[in-house]
């Protein structure tokens, strides 16, 4: 099948994982991809945040930058039009984002089946943290896009319910979570980089780009109470916690018993997972599908995760995870010491973990062989 692959993501982060995965999966298939997207986000290392795009979002007044989002889609039509005469693909797969509707343009235009992989709700996640300026024109685009999709792909069923509140029908609605790309993360020959030996402590570890309301501070803090001389603690990434977790380590001498990593490329985090036994997810937004609880499986870890629906999509307290409640930080230190000082429990989770991965399939591939059949369902008109 040849595949119109269309995103507007100029940064290089998370998101960016996620539509290198899916190219992957789908030409490792034998699917031929055809790429509408900026160039700026390919010529970036990871953790890139779109150059150009950053500088203007901070530049022009918002209701202006709003309307140069909506603009591009213009942009972005000529663009798809252009790649769908000259390569005629079979459908158009589409990462959504807010005041683009140039994959559904396109899709009415030339008549080819578009699919559309949702990883948020985009209006209601910009005007929480930033505001929407062109508040009518970013919700019609938004419902505009999803409702003229052939299937709408969300990450989550929670963020399925956005869908359905807008009367997009189920059988039109497909729930797809994030994945793991098994091998990259179970490769025996994986080396851990972390340069102090470990063996004798038990490692909670963190990663992501850490904020004060994740409660890290907790962790240190619990490195000291009788009992845990041997927890370690290993953070892999950066943020603006980091400067006050170093300070407190180093005010309640624990320095040589944390390590933190700063910023790593995205193919040495398989290794900073290896010494990791206790993983910590804290808590997310309620409608994500967050890849790093999917690399935690994957890689056999005991996970403290919120008590929160999309999270208990995947995780079930007490069999494959312990969870803690998101207005209760007590909750979350209870889970962390009750998996440090049991030695069974951390290891029955630990395999329940790995096995839900392995059992529902969670992976890259999978999750590109649903896409498939979605497409070849929308291209003989059956649902």
């Amino acid at each position: 099948m040849k595949i119109l692959y269309h995103h507007r993501v100029a940064s290089k982060d998370g998101q960016y994982v996620h539509i290198e995965e899916i190219n992957k999966g789908l030409l490792k298939a034998g699917h031929e991809i055809v790429l509408v997207a900026p160039s700026m986000g390919e010529e970036q290392e990871f953790g890139g945040d779109g150059g150009l795009v950053s500088k203007l979002k901070k530049a022009l007044p918002q209701a202006l930058y709003e309307m140069v989002e909506f603009a591009y889609s213009f942009w972005a039509f000529l663009k798809l039009a252009v790649a769908i005469i000259k390569h005629r693909p079979d459908i158009i797969y589409e990462r959504y984002n807010l005041f683009n509707p140039a994959g559904v343009w396109a899709k009415k235009w030339f008549g080819i089946p578009l699919l559309l992989e949702i990883n948020a709700p985009l209006l209601e996640e910009r005007n929480k943290y930033d505001g929407i300026a062109l508040f009518k024109l970013a919700r019609w685009t938004e419902h505009y896009t999803w409702r003229n999709a052939d299937w709408v792909l969300p990450v989550t069923d929670v963020l399925a319910s956005y869908q359905r509140d807008i009367g997009i029908p189920e059988s039109r609605i497909r729930v797809i979570p994030n994945g793991i790309n098994w091998a990259d993360f179970t490769d025996p020959s994986i080396k851990n980089p972390l340069e102090r030996d470990v063996s004798d402590f038990t490692v909670v570890g963190f990663v992501g780009f850490c904020r004060e309301w994740h409660g890290l501070d907790k962790i240190l803090s619990l490195m000291t109470e009788p009992g845990n001389e041997k927890l370690f603690f290993l953070l892999v990434g950066d943020g603006p916690a980091v400067p006050g977790i170093k300070a407190q380590a180093e005010s309640l001498g624990l320095t040589d018993r944390i390590h933190i990593t700063g910023l790593v490329k995205r193919d040495a985090m398989p290794g900073w997972l290896l010494p990791m036994d206790i993983a910590l997810q804290p808590a997310v937004v309620a409608y994500a599908s967050p890849l790093k609880m999917l690399e935690y499986m994957a890689t056999g870890k005991a996970i403290v995760a919120p008590r929160q629906a999309n999270i208990e999509e995947l995780l079930t307290d007490g069999e494959n995870a312990l969870m803690f409640d998101t207005d209760d930080q007590q909750t979350f230190i209870d889970a962390c010491n009750r998996l440090v000082k049991d030695d069974e429990l951390r290891a029955r989770l630990s395999a329940a973990a790995r096995d839900t991965v392995l059992n529902r399939d969670l992976t890259w591939d999978n999750n590109c062989r649903i896409i498939i059949d979605l497409a070849e369902r929308s291209l003989k008109g059956t649902r």
